[in-house]
């Protein structure tokens, strides 16, 4: 995941990701669903049920 700096030292959020306090996006279950489909890397907020398929490595 990408690294992100904060000036403010408060999260930064909107619909599709916000950044947690390790400064890393992590992106919401809105923009999976934008999105369409699941990547199959295991995002915290998935809202695709997990199949064998999906899953990589």
């Amino acid at each position: 995941m990408k690294q992100h700096q904060q000036s403010s030292g408060q999260s930064s959020t909107n619909e599709d990701y916000y950044i947690n306090e390790q400064g890393l996006m992590v992106f919401t279950a809105q923009f999976h669903l934008k999105r369409g489909y699941c990547c199959g890397n295991g995002c915290k907020h998935c809202p695709y049920p997990k199949s064998p398929k999906s899953n990589k490595g």
